[in-house]
């Protein structure tokens, strides 16, 4: 039977093959998936079980409960002063990652291009590639601080760039993006004419620094995609609530995708994502101060053990060299798995701009990062000897 020849050119993600493995081991310390400890708070949860009690279970607006979009909105413009219309300028998507892949539907002809700092998280090149489009990548390294120099990103650009696609605070490697570089990269898109592409899932996850909203910046409103969700501030992962902001006309056309891939998001978490809007501020403010303390102990942790770790500023991973070891990420990764019986990804699941490095998210317990430091550090010790 026929497979497309671009669904067939992109590997399974990293991740999810790699913790295949680890579903079928027992008494794992999992510093693996990157997703909250924490259970939804319950007054977001609650309200959810009262909308469906009160028979909220029918299909919303293509674009999303109107309340919601307006609480949205209303956020944005007090954090960061930007205006956006709730009537037209901004979508309620099916998680974050819809809100990627309807842009990349919206905006690319076959062959376009979309500039993508690496390493990155590993949707982002698919979500191009399954809309027909060409990812080119701008390798970064602890050495930078895991941040793309603006001329590297303009020395990307051809006539067939359409977008460049920025994330931070990053995943992988927690890396926040300073104003000043983000509004010369804007400089470059207003000079070529390109769209920026603002993934922004962790702006609430962030420690010490201040974060840059782009379209807040002089010359990125118009062509700027901002994107964000609910899933990590708010632990809401598993309710697939995530949004879009964006000029009335390019939302439309990715609402264009929207309304014929998924017709809505669920009416359910939509009014539980209400609730977090409405409520959740303190809920959040608790989690990321738990965040703020595991990020101290797991990177004095790797530093002490002889892995370079640079300081995360934001998200909840750390992302440590392993060079040092002699071991290929996917034979550190796999090691240290079997040996001691702690998960890590490796670091070329995130690019091949991720190879030497692995990723450990520090959602998870005190308890548990302690345990799967004193393993990983008898484990480098072993192997150093």
């Amino acid at each position: 039977m026929h497979i497309s020849s671009k669904i067939k050119s992109v590997p399974p993600s990293g991740i999810r093959k790699f913790f295949d493995i680890v579903s079928q081991m027992k008494d794992v310390v999992s510093l693996g998936v990157g997703e909250p400890d924490f259970v939804t708070p319950w007054r977001i949860r609650e309200a959810c079980i009262y909308s469906l009690g009160k028979g909220y279970t029918t299909y919303t607006s293509n674009y999303g409960l109107l309340e919601l979009r307006r609480l949205i909105a209303a956020d944005i413009e007090k954090t960061y002063g930007v205006e956006y219309n709730p009537e037209n300028q901004l979508l309620i998507t099916v998680g974050a990652s819809e809100a990627i892949m309807l842009v990349m539907h919206a905006i690319l002809e076959p062959g376009d291009e979309v500039i993508i700092p690496e390493p990155c998280f590993v949707a982002y090149k698919p979500c191009v590639i399954f809309a027909g489009g060409n990812p080119v990548t701008v390798c970064t390294d602890h050495t930078s601080g895991f941040l793309p120099a603006p001329e590297e990103i303009e020395a990307a650009v051809t006539p067939r760039t359409r977008a460049i696609f920025l994330s931070y605070p990053n995943n992988p490697t927690g890396a926040v993006m300073p104003k000043e570089t983000l509004q010369a990269i804007v400089d470059i898109a207003v000079k070529h004419n390109l769209y920026i592409i603002s993934d922004d899932i962790y702006d609430k996850l962030i420690y010490g620094e201040t974060h840059t909203c782009i379209p807040s910046l002089p010359g990125a409103y118009q062509r700027t995609v901002y994107v964000n969700g609910f899933s990590k501030a708010y632990a809401m992962t598993g309710w697939r609530i995530g949004f879009a902001a964006a000029n009335p006309e390019l939302l439309e056309a990715m609402m264009k995708v929207h309304q014929y891939m998924v017709m809505c998001a669920p009416i359910m978490a939509q009014m539980a994502a209400i609730e977090a809007m409405k409520n959740g501020e303190q809920d959040m403010q608790d989690m990321v101060r738990q965040y703020n303390h595991r990020r101290g102990l797991i990177v004095k942790s790797l530093n002490n053990m002889g892995l370079e770790c640079t300081t995360p500023k934001g998200a909840f991973y750390a992302f440590p060299s392993i060079k040092s070891t002699g071991l290929s990420s996917e034979e550190f990764a796999e090691k240290l798995l079997l040996e001691e019986k702690v998960a890590v990804v490796p670091g070329n699941s995130f690019g091949d701009c991720g190879e030497g490095y692995v990723r450990c998210a520090y959602a998870t317990s005190i308890q548990n990062i302690q345990i799967a430091m004193e393993r990983m550090s008898r484990f480098v010790k072993k192997i150093s000897s």
